[in-house]
Formats: structure tokens, sequence, C-alpha cells
């Protein structure tokens, strides 16, 4: 699977609510297509809802963390790719 853009690295994942923080090297946007790979984590996922602050946001710049609601787990240390051409 091709990997795209490094955008980020998986900082937290919370469980209970599916959940996954990232701190990013690169903006992100909805509607993004992300793919998430460790060493027992490789899925993609386009982006539908995230949060800065515990706001919902549209979009999010470098340097800083998002949460995301995640279709599988993540875990702390994942590389977050985006895949698709839209930035």
């Amino acid at each position: 699977m091709v990997e795209g853009e490094h955008i980020g690295k998986v900082t937290h994942y919370y469980k209970k609510v599916r959940v996954g923080v990232i701190q990013l090297r690169a903006d992100l946007h909805l509607g993004d297509d992300l793919h998430f790979k460790g060493a027992h984590t490789d899925f993609v996922q386009k982006i539908d809802s995230m949060q800065v602050d515990h706001a919902a946001v549209e979009q999010a710049v470098a340097h800083s963390e998002v949460a995301l609601r995640v279709d599988q787990r993540v875990r702390q240390g994942d590389s977050v790719y985006r895949i698709n051409a839209e930035a």
C-alpha cells in the first residue's frame, strides 16, 4: 500500500470513544484520507470528525495536536500518512 505524505504520529488512543490523538507535522483537513501504519496497525480511513482542544474543527495546522475518531485501534508511535492529493 502506498503510504503517502508523512503528516504525524499517534500520541494517545482512547479505547472507549475510539479516538486517536495525532501530533501533526503538516496541516490536516476534514475529508483527507489517512493511512495509519505501525507494527500492529495498517488501515486507511477518510477523516470525518476531528477536534482541537475539545472543539470540532474542519482543519488543523501543523505542529498542533488533533483528536480523530478512528475506525480501528491505533497505538502510540504509529505513523500517519495522507494518501490523497488535496492538502
